[in-house]
């Protein structure tokens, strides 16, 4: 009775795990992202029709800043004449003549979705469109914000690596440039000068501002931060999600900044301050879902025939790891922890340079993914020897543990140190068992970290016409008749071909473990498996198949392990037999007592 009792209190935990899962990736791994609704935030004095502060800026703050009336279609925006190209190896768009602003890029290495005719993923758009996400290049003259509608003059068509371009404005006696440069991958400088050529002394202050909606943002995750992130003073800060600053309505680290912008799972920009004497950093929220990275230089007085130039550079692209630790190389502090690597960065890193190493070879991702696991556990392998090695010295052992258990049953602390005592004389390791298991944790989490957080893992593909992205879940499930029927189905109900895989070769390996259990831990390791099999199944496909083919290599290894100590088998069906019997004499005895 007790058994069957304890046998129902494991199922139906076991049902509330499966369920409590899924509530809980839904809380922390949500489908889209989520932001609370923000006031309107009024325009501030002396804001100018385009909808940006005018004499009401001051010198160590830009203004809230007002989202002007009315959407914009992407197209109509871009078909405007006043753009000039940008053009590199990666990224392709347009500069916007009108505001001095960088609000179009794309980038030509990524597509949105894995589908070959989908287009390149846009990371930059303009002002009122629905993904708007632009950086803007300015100066604050007299107390007065240079408007937005202010039209720049070029002095070339287009921006590449090896053609700069620099952008003029003549206004109230002051010239003001802007020289742009860029680099083959995505990074942009920005050398804001201006020359006072009128008669009077003038007050000049340059800013840069990135402003975004988070409409179109990746979730902020419990493991891949997506919102404001910077580094102030040497520390990386990024405590906030996009619902979080809305709320608190500014973020103004302290500290010098080395760099600060916003982030998503795959996709940054970023702010890296020049040499310059900075007046205020941070990050604002706008409201209807906007929000702005702001650097704000200090203000300088020009007398007439002065000058002063300041530079500020602009990271807009992929978070490709080997470019972004380049950028760290060259000076930028902790350039490359806008990739969300968290305390396992020491050792995630290697196993994504030794993935990519094993894709360079193989030319697929999953291969590599199951190459990894037989180098993996070949590496393990001599760790599983000494593990089967003290299981065997423990079984040889357990008699004289029985013997002190007897001896010294009324005295538990003596026979504790009995026991410790014997196994330091038969040289034993108890926890020997345990080794192979707890390294297995660290390379486990590593490999889930590198499969979210790379972006070399993003739509890549195993078997083209099942697994076409490794950094998914598997879209072959029960429910859609693995993928017969054009619908995926949300979260614990997946149920596709690799989690069943991963529950049979589990059960499997559970099965051909010899030791000895209890009816009810033999229950409990009953169902384990199908247990995993329902929280593992929401889980990209690439770490599910590391899991399914580690299980085929931890039978293989038993098999192996199993014949060169056939004692271990051999004690623990002797064990099993007697339990067994124990179990038949309790519950005759349970029933003759009933009668």
């Amino acid at each position: 009775m007790d058994n069957q009792r304890n046998l129902l209190l494991a199922v139906a935990l076991s049902g509330l795990l499966i369920l409590g899962w899924d509530f809980a990736m839904r809380i922390f791994y949500p489908q889209a992202s989520i932001t609370a609704p923000a006031e309107q935030v009024e325009p501030a004095p002396g804001a100018d029709a385009a909808g940006t502060p005018g004499t009401g800026a001051s010198s160590g703050d830009l203004g809230e800043g007002v989202q002007p009336a009315g959407p914009v279609d992407l197209s109509e925006a871009l078909a405007d004449p006043q753009r000039v190209v940008i053009d590199t190896p990666k990224l392709a768009g347009s500069i916007n003549l009108v505001g001095a602003r960088i609000d179009d890029i794309v980038l030509k290495d990524y597509r949105e979705t894995v589908d070959k005719d989908s287009g390149p993923v846009r990371l930059f758009a303009p002002e009122r469109t629905d993904e708007q996400y632009f950086a803007e290049f300015g100066f604050i003259a007299g107390g007065e914000r240079m408007p937005s509608s202010a039209v720049w003059q070029a002095d070339g068509e287009r921006l590449a690596p090896d053609s700069p371009v620099t952008l003029t404005r003549e206004a109230n006696g002051l010239t003001y440039s802007i020289a742009l440069s860029i680099d083959a991958n995505y990074m942009i400088t920005a050398e804001q000068s201006v020359a006072n050529t009128s008669e009077a002394a003038a007050i000049v202050q340059p800013f840069t501002f990135i402003k975004r909606t988070s409409a179109n943002a990746s979730p902020d995750e419990f493991i891949v931060h997506a919102g404001p992130i910077g580094v102030f003073d040497g520390t990386l800060h990024d405590p906030n999600s996009y619902e979080e600053l809305a709320e608190i309505g500014r973020d103004m680290p302290q500290g010098a900044a080395s760099w600060l912008g916003f982030t998503d799972r795959y996709w940054h920009s970023a702010l890296v301050p020049g040499e310059g004497e900075v007046n205020s950093v941070g990050f604002r929220s706008l409201g209807e879902e906007l929000f702005r990275a702001d650097v704000l230089y200090q203000p300088e007085t020009l007398a007439p025939g002065a000058s002063l130039t300041q530079s500020t550079r602009l990271f807009a692209g992929a978070k490709d790891s080997v470019i972004l630790d380049r950028y760290e190389d060259s000076g930028i502090t902790y350039f490359g922890k806008a990739i969300s690597w968290g305390w396992f960065e020491w050792f995630e890193k290697p196993m994504l340079l030794l993935l990519r190493t094993l894709n360079g070879w193989i030319g697929n991702f999953g291969l590599a993914i199951i190459a990894l696991t037989f180098i993996i556990r070949g590496l393990l392998f001599p760790i599983a020897q000494k593990q089967f090695a003290s299981m065997a010295q423990m079984k040889a052992v357990q008699p004289k543990m029985k013997a002190i258990q007897e001896r010294y049953k009324d005295d538990k602390q003596k026979q504790q140190q009995e026991i410790m005592q014997l196994y330091k004389d038969e040289k034993v390791n108890p926890l020997a068992g345990c080794l192979p298991l707890i390294i297995q944790i660290p390379i486990f989490f590593a490999l889930y970290k590198v499969l979210i957080l790379a972006i070399e893992m993003r739509h890549e593909p195993f078997i083209p016409f099942w697994i076409r992205d490794l950094s998914a879940p598997d879209p072959w499930t029960i429910l859609n008749l693995f993928g017969l029927l054009p619908f995926e189905v949300p979260g614990f109900l997946g149920i596709g071909v690799l989690a069943v895989l991963l529950g049979i070769t589990m059960w499997l390996t559970f099965k051909l473990n010899p030791s000895a259990m209890d009816p009810m831990q033999q229950q409990i390791f009953n169902f384990m498996p199908w247990i995993l099999m329902f929280v593992m199944a929401p889980f990209a496909a690439g770490l599910l198949l590391y899991w399914v083919t580690s299980n085929i290599l931890t039978l293989a290894q038993q098999k192996y392990l199993y014949s060169k100590h056939p004692q271990l088998r051999a004690a623990a069906e002797k064990e099993k037999a007697e339990m067994a019997q124990k179990a038949e004499r309790e519950k005759a005895e349970k029933e003759k007592g009933k009668a």
